[in-house]
């Protein structure tokens, strides 16, 4: 009995032993109470009895006083202080307990027997919290249920055996080892041709309480040497059901070469389990074998592997391989059991269409395959489905690279629709690489499919998918059988046909309407579908006579792709009444009497048809005239009418009839202030420019011309709203480079006014011929140069000016290279007024050659030039002068000349002309012929030195017309050959020539019969021995000084003395030679002095060369003798004679 507080709690026995036991064990405090009397009471009947306890013990506890509680935590103080064992062993007890599980289900424990212990032992095995709690055994192992989480306590107690005690042991979940059963192979098959083993066996999953995830190891062993060559990992999960699993395995060596084994074990992974988890034992091993046969075999055998992929060939045959190859290169032996052998190619290339060849050579025999190399397919691109006429659907798609399998190894497409469960297949011969299509037929009452493209071949497979609504992918046939036919003028109805079933839809169909020179036309048209059916529109709006092309295109009304267009169906329209008069003009003849009406033809929108004839008519206040119908062809009429105001109607017709009248005024209102404008205009046309005017209330009227043409200058005009203040005048026959003229008209009531005068181009161009130009005058220093106008039409333009280039040069050797005005040699005149037609060029050299260019130019640019060569006059005046001033001078000096030699011409005669007598007519002297001749041997004449002192007059002539001149010639010098003989007494003789002088003597009787008497001298010298020179032998030669020597001169002071002495006898009578003895030449050539000469004897006389008209007796005036004229000298020119 345990007393708590005041209440005592009753066990329900008594003991007479009460025991108190603490016991830790992972962290718990366990009290157990027993006694002998009341064993196995422990604490967990305590506990028991504690957590329920009655309602009176609850009450107790709460009155429980402070000193227990501090009773009960000292013994859980002393429990964490000092556990126990959780196995309380006595000698000979049962010991190691261990337990393992194979389902987490149960719990297979085992234990050591106490030593001792004999074979029929009996063991008391109780587990608490179990019932019934206890339970006996004759073995040392025992299956328990799996327990719940925590320390169990296992007591094993071993029975009729005294000598052993009981053991205690406290069981956890963590202390026990899930090790799964071994599993089993159900089977292992094998696929030779794709050299793949197929493994089955069960997870036996029904033993298991809970799912778990299964790792499966599966290992692959090859040859007899168990080599392994793969171990992989398999993951599964238990369900609670046996299941059946699969696993395939592709060897890279075909299953036939060798023997293959394959085991299994597994690995359990529970995530609520806390014990240990172990792998299971292996499996027994399943193999795989081939037998050969008596004849060898390669393996494996046309196959089909992807290209860059890694191959093994092997050959099972009793007999030895000696080698082998692939192709043609050979490839070394890998040798397996027996005398099987293998070879290993890596990174396969492509194969030829028909395969490669793999060859084994034995001794006796050669054993090969083929193996085909290539890809895959790719995934089928660009699938697109659509119908043409929802009958069947058309799916193309691009196959994409080429597989490089042909034949059964080709790809196989198969076209599935999954709502249906239909399907069409294609197969792909060789190597096509462009669209692929199938056919797949449409279906009653389903409008979707959803189609599944699968491509196959022997390496793998694709696939793409498409979805499709066929309603919405209608692709129709062209349209055929198009056809059009008249409503009226404006108006057809088309009518077509379109080929398919489209009655559950919409069809949207486009009419294309083409006209000539007009822009494309699309309508588009909405009609419900028929089955095979024509479908018709109405086509308004159109022009009448016109000729249309029509086509037409159709598509589903939730457009998808428009069909084909329709053959081309070309229609004219019918025609209509012109819708607008004719545009109309008038222009007056030069006569004033005749008025020229012209119209424009219709354009064919307004015509509406062909144009049979005009009608034109005028009227006026009196009265109204029509002229016949004139044929289309001719647009103008002219009309004989006065000044009078007429209007003039035109009225156009064709078959449906006529149309509206224009009309148009005749008269004129004229405009004398108007002067001509120029303009250029821009682009295509030129703009016209005016100020409004009230008073214009009908219209503008433009006439344009080309102004080279004769009159009447009509071109074209143009009509503007009275209202406007521009226009710009365009035409298709405007020109660059031609002049137009340009006529503004303003209309008023009573008639048209003319406002503006233009003339004018669309473009200037520059000019394409050279101004006709010539040289009206030369000079010796300038060019006058005249040039025409250049026609309008090579003009091309407003003439804005002339260049004028010019430079020396000649022909074909000036160069202008361009017209370089910036050369220095290059002159350049720009002559800008335009009325100019003449230039005269100054400041040239005379006598030059210049080289001339004339080029007009106008706004658009330069023309060509003209060219010409001029030379330049020779200088006039120049020559003139530079004749005259020489012939003036020459004049000049003749005149002086001529008056000097008049006045001196006594002197130029003495001079340069003397008179020289003739020694063949002296008879005084009786000289033998020949003395004059220049014999030296002959002796003529010898006498003593003496003065002369008289003169003879030999012979007179009464008829002297003038002096003649004598001369003296020397016979030695003559005829120096011929000599009359000499005497021998005188070898030395000289000869003397007197001089004869001619002078004309006044005599009475002469003068009066016209003659005159000729007075001849003769001089006589006498010869002087001269003065011998210091160095010469005076009497050398003296002999040869004898005789008389003619014109030898003496000594200056010897013929001074002597002239002195004779001077006062001589004065008045008697000869006198010469004047003046001063002017004697002393050294004369044939003087004795003179160089040459042999004599050393001075003559003393006149010279025989010198003519004189003085008085031989000189004057009486004591004049010493001086030398006066004798010889030529510069002042006597100028000196005036005595006797002069």
């Amino acid at each position: 009995m345990l007393r708590i507080g005041r209440e005592q709690i009753s066990f329900g026995c008594v003991c007479s032993f009460v025991f108190l036991e603490i016991r830790w064990k992972a962290g718990s405090v366990h009290i157990a109470f027993w006694s002998q009397d009341c064993p196995g009471r422990t604490m967990m009947d305590l506990a028991s009895r504690l957590r329920r306890p009655s309602q009176r013990v609850a009450g107790e506890s709460r009155r429980m006083t402070s000193h227990f509680w501090r009773f009960l935590w000292t013994l859980a103080l002393l429990g964490l202080m000092s556990p126990v064992n959780s196995q309380r062993k006595a000698p000979g007890a049962p010991r190691d307990l261990k337990c393992t599980t194979a389902n987490l289900r149960v719990w297979d424990c085992s234990w050591k027997a106490p030593s001792g212990a004999g074979r029929g032992a009996l063991y008391e095995v109780c587990i608490e919290n179990r019932s019934p709690p206890c339970y006996q055994l004759g073995k040392t192992n025992t299956q328990i249920p799996s327990l719940l989480p925590g320390d169990h306590e296992i007591t094993i107690n071993p029975l009729h055996d005294f000598g052993s005690s009981m053991s205690k042991f406290v069981l956890n979940e963590k202390d026990v080892s899930f090790i799964p059963d071994t599993p089993e192979i159900l089977d292992l098959s094998a696929d030779f041709p794709t050299s793949t083993l197929h493994l089955r066996w069960s997870d036996k999953g029904s033993v298991f309480p809970r799912h778990s995830n299964v790792i499966w190891e599966i290992k692959v062993l090859r040859k007899d040497s168990m080599e392994v060559v793969k171990l992989v990992t398999h993951n599964t999960t238990l369900n609670g059901k046996d299941t059946v699993h699969h696993w395939s395995w592709v060897s890279d060596m075909p299953l036939e070469c060798t023997t293959h084994s394959v085991g299994l074990r597994c690995y359990v992974d529970d995530p609520h389990f806390s014990g240990r988890k172990e792998w299971s034992n292996w499996s027994p091993l399943k193999n795989i074998s081939w037998s050969a046969d008596s004849h060898g075999r390669v393996f494996p055998v046309d196959k089909v592997i992807p290209v860059g992929s890694d191959i093994t060939f092997c050959c099972v045959t009793l007999e030895k391989v000696l080698s082998a190859q692939i192709g043609s290169v050979k490839r070394p032996l890998i040798h397996l059991d027996g005398e099987n052998v293998a070879i290993k190619i890596y990174n396969i290339s492509v194969s030829e269409n028909s395969g490669t060849n793999v060859v084994f050579i034995t001794k006796e025999d050669i054993y090969g395959t083929v193996i085909f190399a290539g890809y895959p397919p790719d995934i089928p691109q660009k699938l697109n489905c659509e119908t043409y006429d929802l009958k069947e659907i058309i799916c193309t798609w691009d196959p994409g690279r080429p597989t490089a399998l042909a034949g059964p190894r080709g790809t196989t497409y198969t076209l599935f629709e999954s709502f249906s469960g239909k399907h069409e297949v294609q197969r792909l011969e060789g190597f096509i690489n462009e669209s692929c299509r199938l056919l797949f037929q449409i279906l009653p009452n389903q409008e979707l499919y959803n189609f599944t493209l699968s491509a196959h071949n022997p390496l793998g497979q694709s696939q793409t998918r498409i979805l499709v609504n066929v309603t919405e992918r209608v692709y129709p046939h062209a349209p055929t059988s198009v056809k059009v036919k008249d409503i009226n003028a404006t108006a057809v109805t088309l009518s077509w046909h379109l080929p398919g079933s489209f009655a559950k839809i919409k069809l949207l169909c486009q009419v294309e309407i083409n006209k000539m020179n007009s822009a494309q036309e699309l309508r588009n048209v909405t009609f419900q579908g028929a089955d095979g059916s024509s479908y018709l529109t109405a086509v308004g709006g159109l022009h009448p006579y016109t000729v249309y092309v029509f086509r037409v295109r159709c598509s589903g009304e939730t457009f998808w792709k428009w069909s084909r267009w329709s053959s081309e169906k070309q229609y004219l329209t019918t025609e209509a009444i012109p819708s607008k008069g004719p545009d109309t003009w008038r222009e007056w003849r030069s006569d004033g009497r005749n008025l020229v009406i012209y119209w424009k033809p219709l354009p064919i929108n307004e015509a509406n048809g062909k144009i049979l004839f005009y009608n034109v008519s005028c009227s006026s206040d009196e009265r109204t005239e029509s002229l016949s119908e004139i044929p289309d062809p001719q647009h103008k009429a002219e009309i004989q009418l006065d000044r009078n105001d007429y209007i003039i109607s035109v009225v156009a017709k064709n078959s449906a009839g006529p149309s509206p009248p224009s009309k148009i005024a005749s008269m004129e209102i004229p405009n004398d202030d108007l002067e001509t404008e120029q303009t250029v205009g821009g682009g295509k046309g030129i703009l016209l420019t005016w100020h409004y005017d009230p008073n214009m209330t009908c219209d503008y009227v433009v006439k344009w011309c080309n102004s080279s043409r004769v009159e009447p200058c009509l071109m074209d005009w143009k009509k503007v709203p009275s209202n406007g203040t521009e226009t710009v005048v365009e035409s298709d026959h405007f020109r660059p480079g031609v002049r137009y003229n340009f006529f503004l008209y303003g209309c008023r009531n009573q008639g048209y006014q003319l406002l503006r005068s233009v003339i004018g181009y669309i473009e200037e161009l520059a000019p394409v011929v050279a101004p006709n130009f010539t040289v009206e005058d030369t000079s010796a220093d300038s060019i006058l140069v005249k040039w025409e106008d250049i026609p309008v039409e090579e003009l091309r333009g407003f003439l804005r000016g002339y260049l004028f280039y010019f430079e020396k040069g000649e022909r074909d050797t000036s160069k202008m290279r361009g017209l370089e005005s910036g050369r220095p040699d290059v002159k350049v005149k720009n002559i800008t007024d335009v009325s100019q037609k003449t230039l005269r060029i100054a400041d040239l050299q005379s006598k030059t050659s210049y080289h001339l260019v004339l080029h007009a130019y106008t706004s658009g640019g330069l023309g060509p030039g003209r060219s010409m060569f001029v030379v330049t006059k020779e200088n006039s005046v120049g020559l003139i002068i530079a004749i005259l001033i020489p012939v003036a001078v020459a004049v000049t000096v003749g005149v002086v000349s001529s008056i000097l030699c008049y006045r001196k011409r006594e002197w130029i005669k003495e001079t340069f002309y003397p008179d020289i007598p003739n020694p063949e007519n002296c008879k005084a002297l009786q000289f033998q012929k020949g003395v004059c001749e220049g014999n030296s041997a002959l002796k003529t004449l010898e006498m003593n030195p003496c003065t002369p002192n008289n003169v003879e007059v030999l012979e007179t002539r009464v008829t002297a017309p003038k002096i003649e001149d004598t001369e003296i010639i020397s016979p030695v010098a003559e005829r120096p050959g011929e000599s009359p003989e000499a005497e021998p007494e005188n070898p030395v003789v000289v000869s003397y020539c007197p001089p004869v002088i001619e002078e004309e003597v006044p005599n009475p009787g002469a003068d009066e019969a016209g003659g005159t008497s000729q007075v001849i001298y003769i001089d006589v010298q006498s010869m002087y021995q001269p003065q011998a020179k210091p160095e010469e032998e005076p009497e050398t030669e003296a002999a040869a000084g004898a005789g008389y020597k003619p014109q030898m001169h003496l000594p200056v002071t010897s013929a001074v003395e002597h002239a002195a002495a004779e001077d006062d006898a001589d004065n008045t009578a008697g000869y006198r030679p010469q004047a003046s003895v001063r002017a004697w030449s002393l050294v004369s050539p044939d003087s004795p002095r003179s160089t040459g000469s042999n004599s050393e004897v001075g003559s003393f006389g006149s010279p025989c060369s010198v003519n004189s008209r003085q008085f031989l007796i000189p004057p009486k005036d004591g004049d010493s003798p001086k030398s006066d004229g004798g010889g030529w000298s510069f002042t006597n020119f100028f000196q005036n004679k005595p006797n002069d």
